[in-house]
């Protein structure tokens, strides 16, 4: 079975923050699916981009993900830890040891759920008040154990990149940056 990385989409969700992951980890070959939190699979961005998720929450089991992805933005952000299901996923694959990452205001999502009380994180700076963590990080991206956290927008390449040297390695990495003209 294929793993698949799903990315959880909400109305009013940063448009970078998601579409740049979703671009750099096909660009690694990766199966990487966009996910409706509502019951439509279309969403409209925080910048006013109507667009359609290739699924919706309600139509996946998720046992075959090897990473769940939290774009940041407003309302995006709200909608996403207002939506109950997606906290008990979340936690479930945090105590089973699965990857999680999440970019902007998207990380206290997971401080809010008590997943980052023990490990160091970082999100966008006017987050920090509301991150419960070990130690807060001003760092573009910050890997503990399975959680990857960014600080927004302007990292989202980091971030995209950091995902992919872990799910496919640091090779695969460099090679997408290269052929995207990042240094």
């Amino acid at each position: 079975m294929n793993k698949k990385v799903y990315i959880f989409l909400a109305d009013g969700f940063e448009d970078i923050e998601g579409l740049m992951v979703v671009d750099l980890l096909r660009r690694a070959k990766m199966d990487v699916q966009t996910v409706s939190i509502t019951d439509q699979r279309e969403i409209t961005t925080s910048h006013g981009v109507t667009m359609l998720t290739d699924t919706v929450f309600g139509e996946v089991d998720f046992s075959d993900a090897e990473l769940l992805v939290l774009p940041g933005g407003q309302p995006g952000t709200t909608h996403l830890k207002a939506f109950a299901p997606l906290g008990e996923l979340l936690v479930k694959t945090n105590e089973e040891g699965g990857r999680i990452a999440a970019i902007c205001a998207a990380p206290t999502v997971l401080s809010g759920l008590g997943l980052l009380k023990e490990r160091k994180a970082t999100s966008y700076p006017s987050c920090e008040p509301d991150m419960k963590v070990a130690e807060y990080l001003t760092d573009k991206v910050v890997v503990d154990g399975n959680i990857t956290t960014s600080r927004g927008l302007g990292t989202a390449i980091d971030f995209a990149l950091s995902l992919i040297g872990q799910l496919a390695g640091e090779e695969e990495a460099e090679k997408i940056a290269k052929g995207v003209v990042y240094q």
